[in-house]
């Protein structure tokens, strides 16, 4: 269903244009940095029909200084951000999108002259990241935080690959950001090398960028793969950077807020950074001191957008991610995967297999924790084919009729975590002990007796879709 088209917008305004073309974009005006624009942003998002927000006139802000969030939150936007058909909807947009993953021919990104961020550049004194609305998104968040949906570039040390993640970042003064990274990330593996030879971690963030751009950001590549070289696949074309003046890092071009400068060894400086409103939906890591950013240079666009994303709970967007999963399922040997799906984030991944032999379902739990993308999981459930993962309601109805506790359920301990968990004990966390427990819930019919299981009374989707369709005028369901 649906066939592959192409990316509309070379940046994030075209993206805000085609958005508003298509009738997924607000424009609010004049709300108040301090909070304000966190909860419309989270009123947007836990809408039925949730939307895009692009905040202008922030209160205190010249106008053209402005505010983006909620930029991929629903299926038409999804669709329309990653250059797929925009009539699909829930698990075929995965089908697909895991599709096209699994065609992945990475493109080096390009050095270019000049391009929309090099039209300001504030050096030295004239550096000042208060200029710029940095809303302060969470009642209780411990200051204000620029970087959320942002890509932080660093390159190895080693061997000379640059690599791209999405960390938190804080405003403290006009020059200085503070900067958390979680153990094991890669950025955080790469500042530390840096360190260990007395030097600062060079470093460039980006506080504003098209989706395709924030999406790779936040990808789970193996160490030595470039991020903005699937950038360029995706896009179709390389990914034109500007080199930065201090640390010779790229800066992409098309960016509308960047700054370069070095992440300086926690014994030259460190302060105070925390709580935020993480996207678990909790104040779970505290304050304590972390890093930060000295800031040599900010480049930016005239009327420059920040890319918001504050975490929290979700609204209805399609979790891609879950194709990633799927992929590397496949990569591992596990076939006959027919769908995967994930809920509060990344907290129940829900896969549903077509039976073929005993341990089937165990062996797809497994091999999805012992990828990268097993990453802090809680909730592992394993469906039968006849199960739609993408439909809580579906995925419920299996584990009430399918599952036994006593005999379907096991406890993987040890696995791997973050600081962010909210469900750490306060003795694991003061012992720097971030790892959690995942349930495999098998909610298959068992599959030595699966043919003398209770036959369900639901018609399949195939016959589901084809009434829908006959009968949509008529139903008027959407």
């Amino acid at each position: 269903m649906g066939t592959e088209t192409s990316l509309v917008y070379t940046d994030l305004r075209g993206y805000l244009a085609a958005a508003d073309e298509l009738g997924e974009l607000r424009h609010v005006k004049g709300a108040d940095w301090d909070l304000e624009l966190g909860a419309i942003t989270e009123v947007a998002a836990r809408a039925n029909n949730p939307k895009v927000v692009l905040f202008d006139e922030i209160k205190g802000y010249p106008k053209g200084f402005r505010v983006v969030t909620n930029p991929v939150c629903s299926a038409a936007t999804t669709a329309l951000a990653f250059g797929l058909d925009p009539q699909l909807t829930g698990l075929d947009i995965i089908r697909q999108w895991k599709e096209r993953l699994g065609k992945q021919t990475p493109v080096k990104p390009v050095e270019v002259s000049s391009g929309p961020i090099t039209e300001n550049c504030d050096s030295g004194d004239k550096i000042d990241l208060l200029k710029f609305p940095t809303p302060r998104w969470h009642e209780e968040d411990g200051g204000r935080y620029i970087g959320t949906g942002c890509m932080v570039i660093m390159e190895d040390p080693d061997g000379q690959w640059t690599n791209v993640g999405t960390y938190r970042v804080c405003v403290h003064d006009k020059n200085t950001l503070g900067i958390w990274i979680s153990p094991g990330k890669h950025g955080r593996l790469i500042r530390e090398k840096y360190w260990a030879q007395g030097k600062g971690c060079p470093v460039v963030i980006s506080f504003g960028q098209d989706p395709v751009l924030q999406k790779v950001a936040s990808w789970y590549e193996p160490w030595g793969v470039s991020e903005l070289e699937i950038a360029g696949w995706l896009f179709g074309a390389p990914v034109q950077y500007v080199r930065g003046k201090e640390t010779g890092l790229p800066i992409p071009a098309t960016s509308e807020l960047c700054v370069e400068g070095f992440i300086v060894p926690p014994a030259e400086d460190s302060r105070a950074e925390g709580p935020f409103g993480e996207w678990t939906g909790y104040y779970a890591s505290g304050t304590r001191n972390e890093p930060v950013v000295k800031v040599k240079n900010v480049f930016y666009r005239n009327d420059p957008i920040i890319f918001g994303m504050p975490p929290g709970i979700s609204g209805k967007s399609v979790p891609l991610s879950a194709a990633n999963v799927w992929l590397a399922l496949e990569k591992a040997g596990v076939t006959d995967v027919q769908g995967v799906w994930e809920y509060q984030t990344r907290y129940i991944t829900a896969i549903s297999i077509k039976q073929k032999y005993g341990g089937h379902a165990k062996r797809a739990a497994m091999a999805m924790l012992g990828s990268t993308y097993g990453y802090h999981r809680r909730f592992v459930i394993i469906v039968d084919d006849d199960v739609d993962p993408s439909n809580i309601d579906d995925v419920m109805w299996a584990m009430a009729t399918r599952c036994d506790p006593a005999t379907a359920i096991n406890t993987i301990t040890e696995a791997w975590s973050t600081p962010l968990d909210p469900r750490i004990t306060p003795d694991a966390r003061a012992a720097r002990n971030f790892t959690n427990s995942v349930a495999i819930i098998n909610a298959c019919q068992p599959y030595h007796w699966k043919d003398q299981y209770a036959k369900t009374c639901y018609f399949p989707e195939e016959t589901r879709r084809a009434a829908a369709a006959k009968w949509k005028d008529v139903l008027k369901l959407d």
